[in-house]
């Protein structure tokens, strides 16, 4: 897959960087903290859900042959013996020619083969008169079994309820807690130490000096790592010194993956690569997509002088922030979502129709910045979100997806089609963008 170039395609860079991950150990964590986990073992219930028949509605348990001729102009009068709440025991039996009152979800009673619904009695005019609910007037004739759930409707004992691999979502945090699972097993969310270098990189909030721009590296990584469900753990600046890079670097011993931006290239004061060449494996990779074309990957395994407690892969992004997240995007969330356990990792993808152009100038992977919405004519669009410099923030910003120009097309033209990468959760409008 290495091009004549050099270069390599983004999919070989991603066969290298994933046949040295593998998923996190499995752990336990309480089921309110598993939402977006994936489980690592298969879950099998030892209760049956629902444990016993119960109401599917507020109404009357009786037997259906005591009101199989009510009707509207014809009812019957039962006398009631007594009510069910949810959560109450399934008492009194139902005998011949009499019912209980019931509310949804409350066992039913032995005896009653049906429910009767509260709109199909004279309930709300008894209530209305001041009567008591001693007796109850009866206007239809549900079949036997109408409105009863069964025991084991939903789930049986030793039934799996959910497969391993599976991704934990609300639907199914509810179906553990439904079977009484209080911890999960899961694969843990990484940890994931970020690192920013450069002597003329400052903090937010910080004066800024003549010729030093503000960190955006480290907030939009750390943005990025926590919308995928990791814990983002930045360790600062580190400065074009060696002494400060090592530093830096050695408080992400206990990380489960380092991403560092900058530092990478060819440059007198990239130390970054020089640095965690010392400490472990190390591969330098120009990769053929724009942006993004500069990539570090290695595994930190230290030194007999200086070992780390474990290896720990690294991702080193290019300096420029919209390089570093489209290589972030490309490369460490798949990373990222096999570490945590995801059986696939491809980003969802459809294919839209380009509002504008885009130009191919060095046969890379251009990766253009886009707003993708449905047009009036029912299609998918996708409309350039701004310049498409490595530099422009703003147009990162204002896209929610990524229309990809093949590396043989050496143009795209308003009004071809082409793949969309979605960027994250922000979703399709239902209009084209304004001012763009």
């Amino acid at each position: 897959m290495t091009t004549q170039t050099g270069m390599i395609l983004v999919e070989e860079a991603l066969e290298r960087v994933l046949a040295d991950i593998q998923p996190l150990p499995p752990t336990r964590v309480p089921l309110s903290d598993a939402n977006g986990l994936v489980l690592s073992e298969d879950v099998r219930s030892a209760i049956s859900i629902p444990p016993l028949p119960n109401s599917a509605m507020d109404g009357y348990a009786v037997r259906a042959e005591d009101v199989a001729a009510a009707r509207r102009d014809s009812p019957i009068e039962l006398p009631v013996i007594g009510e069910i709440a949810a959560g109450s025991p399934p008492e009194p039996a139902v005998v011949p020619g009499a019912a209980v009152r019931i509310m949804t979800g409350a066992p039913i009673p032995s005896g009653a083969d049906a429910i009767v619904r509260f709109e199909d009695t004279d309930e709300e005019g008894r209530r209305a008169n001041g009567q008591e609910l001693d007796a109850i007037t009866i206007y239809a004739s549900p079949a036997v079994g109408t409105s009863i759930r069964a025991a084991g409707e939903d789930v049986k004992p030793g039934a799996v309820v959910l497969e391993k691999g599976m991704e934990l979502t609300p639907a199914r945090l509810g179906v553990l807690a439904s079977v009484g699972m209080a911890t999960v097993p899961v694969h843990p969310r990484p940890v994931v130490a970020i690192l920013a270098s450069g002597n003329e990189i400052a903090a937010p909030g910080d004066e800024l000096e003549v010729g030093h721009i503000y960190d955006i590296n480290t907030y939009t990584v750390q943005g990025l790592v926590q919308q995928m469900g990791g814990i983002a753990r930045p360790l600062g600046i580190a400065r074009d010194t060696e002494d400060s890079v090592r530093g830096h670097v050695e408080q992400a011993r206990d990380a489960d993956f380092l991403i560092t931006s900058a530092g990478v290239s060819v440059g007198y004061y990239d130390l970054v690569k020089d640095v965690l060449q010392s400490l472990g494996d190390l591969r330098v990779w120009a990769v053929r997509m724009r942006p993004g074309k500069p990539v570090v990957f290695g595994i930190l395994r230290g030194t007999t002088e200086a070992p780390w407690g474990r290896d720990v892969p690294h991702l080193g992004l290019p300096g420029n922030p919209v390089s570093a997240m489209v290589v972030f995007h490309m490369l460490a969330r798949p990373a990222l979502r096999k570490m945590m356990g995801h059986q696939t990792w491809d980003s969802p993808s459809l294919t839209a129709v380009l509002d504008d152009p885009i130009v191919n100038e060095d046969g890379r992977r251009v990766y253009a910045r886009a707003h993708v919405y449905r047009g009036d004519d029912g299609r998918m669009h996708a409309r350039l979100s701004g310049p498409q410099g490595s530099n422009i923030l703003t147009a990162m910003a204002r896209a929610n997806g990524l229309a990809i120009c093949p590396e043989d097309v050496t143009r795209l033209e308003a009004g071809d089609e082409t793949r969309i990468e979605l960027l994250g959760e922000t979703g399709i409008s239902g209009s084209a963008p304004e001012n763009e």
